[in-house]
């Protein structure tokens, strides 16, 4: 038996009501209309629903056992669109995000407090993946969106470009180039570095770029992190790349130095990802909104690093 749910609506708010005018009232509609609805309801469900009254309409005892399932069944729609207006407001309801260690520190932390502190209702979950399995999250439906490192070459992606980085060249602060303030990127094979893990976005980059001037990075460490990275430059155990952006305290304070590298690396930004063709939530929607990004991508993502 197909449902016909404006017939239960009529139902359930002439039963309300108790009358077949005030019900008609209430849903804007003719009265012949109400009256129509539930002979067509009761002729469908084969038994009778309503005793008519001088006074009105009072429910039989079969219209008292079906009104108890619809009344139930409409208070929980009801219910439902409570709930979505309360997610629409941002009275409730969460996001979920992917995030590399170093992007949510040097990145998205400031802008999660601004957001908890506007919509103190809104549950908030973060993910620390490295961009590759960031990718993987959204698009398994893990994660609403994700902040990666740019490029990212992927089809099933919508990227926001966000914040330009630029690489920079650090060592301890006692380090002195040979023969100069400055390095060639030929000269680093002289000196002990020390690279993120291979595999990741930023040592993808890193490559990229010394490979197209012909010169091939062979680190001494490798590490999982840039706050590990930045430690261990520190303490003197080589010179390494990282995000001036992220590491403007450590260089203002004189923890490292900038070493001036020719050529420097080309600025890459990070990315806002999202699935395309999957709707955002209100409350992921407010959060995205908060970021600071340039313009829609291209495909590729973002600034690549030229090759021969």
């Amino acid at each position: 038996m197909d449902m016909n749910t404006e017939w239960y609506r009529v139902f359930y708010r002439t039963a309300l009501c108790g009358s077949l005018s005030k019900a008609a009232e209430t849903l804007h509609i003719t009265q012949p209309a109400v009256s129509h609805t539930i002979k067509q309801l009761e002729r469908q469900l084969g038994t009778p629903l309503f005793f008519r009254t001088p006074k009105g309409v009072v429910l039989t005892h079969e219209g008292k056992a079906l009104f108890a399932y619809v009344e139930q069944a409409f208070r929980m729609m009801e219910a439902g669109e409570k709930k979505l207006a309360e997610m629409r407001d941002l009275e409730s309801g969460e996001i979920h995000i992917g995030a590399s260690d170093t992007l949510c520190k040097h990145y998205l932390l400031p802008y999660l407090r601004k957001y908890r502190a506007a919509y103190p209702k809104v549950r908030i979950h973060v993910t620390n993946r490295t961009t590759d399995e960031t990718l993987g999250l959204l698009k398994n439906g893990h994660i609403d969106f994700g902040l990666v490192n740019l490029p990212v070459d992927d089809d099933k992606i919508e990227i926001r470009e966000s914040l330009t980085l630029h690489e920079c060249l650090i060592g301890d602060v006692g380090f002195s180039p040979d023969g100069g303030k400055s390095l060639t990127l030929a000269e680093l094979q002289n000196y002990s570095l020390i690279l993120l893990e291979s595999g990741g976005s930023i040592r993808r980059f890193l490559d990229r770029y010394a490979l197209s001037h012909g010169v091939v990075l062979n680190p001494e460490l490798e590490l999982g992190s840039i706050d590990l990275i930045v430690q261990f430059v520190r303490n003197g155990f080589g010179l390494a790349f990282a995000a001036r952006e992220f590491i403007e305290e450590e260089l203002a304070s004189g923890q490292v130095a900038e070493i001036p590298l020719l050529p420097p690396p080309p600025p890459r930004r990070i990315g806002i990802v999202t699935l395309k063709g999957t709707p955002l939530s209100a409350a992921s929607k407010r959060f995205i909104a908060l970021l600071p990004y340039e313009k829609a991508a291209s495909k590729s993502g973002g600034t690549s690093v030229p090759t021969d």
